[in-house]
């Protein structure tokens, strides 16, 4: 007799099944703490005001905190920290939480955390935060004449040809002295030296806190010979770059010395000269590993220790002819055998 299969009671065994093992995980809580997470201060929808924390940083971190939920979320949100594939990242937008007034204002991180987003498609909650408070200092911003500057990628001041506008308006807090900041790259510097470049400025709240200009400023640079001036570096210390291989085991010799060590005439800036008085080698000569089996005169071109900022500015060259050093590689006895 061929028994009729009932197919609606397959799947109500079936749909029962996986209620009970999805009951069963829900039932089975897992806590884990998360060590360290971030909260950052999101861009403020009002251009009147700068939100920060304490000491004008743009972000904290929470040294803990406890999430919870299930053992499958939790045990998957584990696996995604521990492999770096999951980082915990928060956004504050002070207006959302209601701190719209010039003044510090009190942040209850728990109940930040607990309205989170990123926690709840998690399918977790926050149960626990390290710290519990964070103080959040709202600033009122008035509109300023600011003096537009150039710098380079070391923040160092670069003298422009022409600026224009000169001057820009940017919204800064009352008690701001800084200028409206233009980074120049070594690029940029030498294509602004050639034709008008434009860029935006910025202006720096703080360290670590920049805000942009949308004034677009035309930048003219001056030719790098306009800028330099005759130097003589009387005193020039040499290095000698010996590789591995022949280190301890070969002497250098050279052969004119005075002349390797003589003062050095260049083009340049003062703060460019000055760098360059500071190198710790002025000139260098490299020794490579085939000089050691040359039968030949050894002859080689200084390189000219040049700081390297100043040096892709071309605000430093060498005013002189480059000095060919003539050295010779004497070997050295084998060193003594270890006492045992």
């Amino acid at each position: 007799m061929v028994t009729k299969i009932k197919y609606g009671k397959v799947l109500a065994v079936i749909f029962l099944t996986v209620l009970i093992w999805v009951w069963a995980d829900l039932r089975l809580a897992d806590e884990f703490a998360v060590p360290s997470a971030n909260i950052s201060i999101a861009k403020s929808t009002n251009p009147n005001f700068w939100a920060s924390f304490d000491n004008y940083q743009p972000s904290v971190v929470i040294k803990n905190i406890v999430l919870k939920g299930p053992a499958s979320k939790i045990a998957e949100v584990k696996r995604q920290i521990n492999d770096g594939s999951l980082s915990l990242e928060f956004f504050l937008v002070p207006e959302q939480e209601g701190m719209t007034t010039p003044k510090q204002h009190t942040l209850t991180v728990l109940d930040f955390l607990k309205k989170s987003d990123q926690i709840k498609q998690l399918g977790l909650s926050a149960e626990s935060c390290d710290p519990n408070t964070l103080s959040i200092n709202i600033v009122s911003l008035v509109k300023k004449t600011l003096t537009v500057v150039c710098v380079d990628e070391t923040k160092n001041p670069l003298k422009a040809a022409a600026i224009e506008p000169a001057q820009v308006e940017v919204l800064v807090p009352q008690d701001f002295t800084g200028d409206a900041k233009i980074l120049l790259t070594p690029t940029e510097i030498k294509q602004a030296r050639a034709v008008a470049i434009l860029k935006t400025p910025f202006i720096e709240l703080a360290p670590g806190q920049t805000r942009e200009v949308t004034t677009n400023i035309k930048i003219t640079m001056p030719p790098a010979e306009d800028l330099l001036a005759d130097y003589l570096i009387t005193t020039a210390t040499l290095g000698i770059a010996l590789s591995a291989n022949l280190q301890g085991k070969y002497e250098v010799v050279l052969n004119n010395l005075d002349e390797v060590i003589r003062a050095i005439a260049i083009r340049a800036t003062p703060d460019a000269k000055r760098a360059y008085e500071k190198m710790p080698y002025q000139v260098i000569l490299e020794i490579d590993d085939d000089d050691a089996k040359s039968t030949e005169p050894l002859r080689r071109q200084l390189i000219y220790n040049f700081p390297s900022e100043y040096d892709r500015k071309e605000e430093i060259v060498l005013n002189q002819p480059p000095v060919i050093a003539r050295f010779k590689l004497n070997p050295l006895p084998p060193p003594a055998p270890a006492l045992p």
